[in-house]
């Protein structure tokens, strides 16, 4: 083998190893993975603070349209607390009422006004009102991103029931597909 050659290889082994490796690595990131790894772990979509402060910014802007301060409660898909508002004068009550109404519509995947409207006109469902955390009053729905619950809002004090759905339901983020229902 000439000397011309052989450095050649020398040379451009090493590049060719690398484009190999790079090409695996788009595959793997281009959801070609390994179907057993697959299998294992989910990919998850997470609500951030910017999310939830927009939500509760969107909300109280809605309540303020009814002449209504509320307090806001933001939860994860895990459940946990990302954002807890609560509006001047409103009784403190609330402020666990919607973190309960979150909670419940995130764990449910439904709202809490459809829940509790189903939970009266259902036996099979009715027993819902005694689990500990779960709420039962209109004011909680789920937060939707590319069809998954990724977390849940629940408003309490804006004057009944259908005030406190239909603010939560305003909260949307339409334009980055964020959903509220």
């Amino acid at each position: 083998m000439s000397y011309k050659l052989t450095l050649f290889i020398l040379l451009f082994m090493p590049m060719l190893s690398l484009a190999q490796a790079s090409k695996q690595e788009n595959t793997k990131q281009k959801g070609n993975a390994d179907p057993v790894q697959a299998s294992y772990v989910a990919e998850a979509h997470q609500l951030t603070l910017e999310a939830a402060m927009l939500l509760t910014n969107r909300a109280r802007a809605a309540a303020k349209t009814l002449n209504k301060d509320v307090s806001i409660a933001i939860v994860d898909a895990s459940g946990q607390v990302i954002m807890l508002s609560r509006g001047n004068g409103v009784g403190p009550h609330n402020t666990e009422a919607a973190r309960r109404k979150a909670y419940t519509s995130l764990s449910t995947k439904t709202s809490t006004l459809l829940l509790a409207r189903s939970a009266r006109e259902n036996a099979d469902t009715y027993n819902l009102a005694n689990l500990p955390e779960l709420l039962l009053l209109g004011g909680g729905c789920p937060i939707w991103y590319k069809g998954h619950v990724i977390g849940g809002i629940g408003i309490a004090g804006g004057g009944g029931p259908e005030n406190d759905h239909k603010i939560a339901l305003a909260a949307a983020i339409e334009d980055a597909a964020i959903l509220i229902h």
